[in-house]
């Protein structure tokens, strides 16, 4: 990715969340059926802290059930006691998978997650409890469907129970944090060509075309065009672009664009003169 910086991965817990009709939450994790083809996953944990690890990034966050809201007191109790069950059993198998020889990053930080849905004391019990287990960070889970006057209740309520000397995060969208899930409206460029052509999202253009999910290409560390001196040559390999385009990635098809449109650039400029 050309990111020197700090990588924060998801659990899934809330991808989980998402599958409502495919899933089924249980004491030792979730089972659900792929979006894809139906197949069956198991994801407890041990599971999401392995992935995580594997992933090799500098923060990773605990498996957690990101509650629907508005839902039942009693149940939100339940589904928070379990949370933090499974916070206890993330602690423990990130300190196995740091300690291991091979680990990508031994220095991975576990960060906690805060849910409880709309119930202040609730919210509130759970940020007690997880702080006592001195992890790197915190995070208010479960609160990212938009700028309501109860997201900011119930944050203004928890805030003052995190660790003051630890740092935090939001899925929210708050003026005062750091936040991950929301964020201001982005605009988007619409392009439109003169004539019926366009340059593809699916090849990539050198001297001739490059099907870049070529096998070869699974380890090639050049740019795509060793003579092209855009962005995406400067900056990505094709064994990355390979990555994006076999894993379905949409910045895969961004990134063609982006280095097609120069070269279709270079090359009229290059006409004209």
């Amino acid at each position: 990715m050309t990111w020197d910086g700090p990588i924060l991965t998801d659990s899934g817990g809330f991808q989980v969340f998402s599958l409502a009709s495919l899933r089924r939450i249980k004491e030792e994790g979730v089972y659900f059926a792929s979006h894809i083809d139906g197949h069956k996953i198991f994801m407890g944990p041990e599971e999401s802290m392995q992935i995580q690890s594997n992933l090799g990034s500098d923060i990773c966050m605990a498996f957690d059930e990101c509650i629907e809201n508005p839902a039942p007191y009693d149940y939100v109790a339940r589904s928070v006691d379990r949370t933090y069950r499974w916070l206890v059993r993330c602690k423990a198998e990130n300190a196995r998978l740091n300690a291991l020889p091979d680990t990508v990053n031994p220095q991975q930080m576990l960060w906690g997650i805060n849910q409880g849905g709309t119930y202040a004391d609730l919210r509130i019990r759970h940020m007690q409890q997880i702080a006592e287990l001195d992890l790197p960070g915190y995070a208010i889970g479960g609160l990212a469907w938009g700028a309501t006057q109860v997201m900011y209740d119930i944050i203004d309520a928890v805030e003052p129970y995190m660790p003051a000397d630890k740092p935090g995060i939001s899925w929210a969208w708050h003026p005062q944090q750091h936040h991950r899930g929301r964020g201001p409206w982005c605009g988007f460029l619409r392009l439109r060509h003169a004539g019926p052509q366009r340059p593809s999202r699916k090849a990539l253009y050198v001297a001739g075309s490059l099907n870049i999910k070529n096998a070869k290409y699974k380890l090639d560390d050049k740019p795509i065009d060793p003579t092209c001196d855009c962005p995406v040559c400067r900056r990505f390999s094709r064994a990355y672009l390979r990555h994006l385009f076999t894993a379905e990635e949409m910045l895969g098809m961004r990134l063609a664009v982006m280095h097609n449109l120069y070269f279709y650039n270079k090359l009229t400029r290059r006409i004209r003169e």
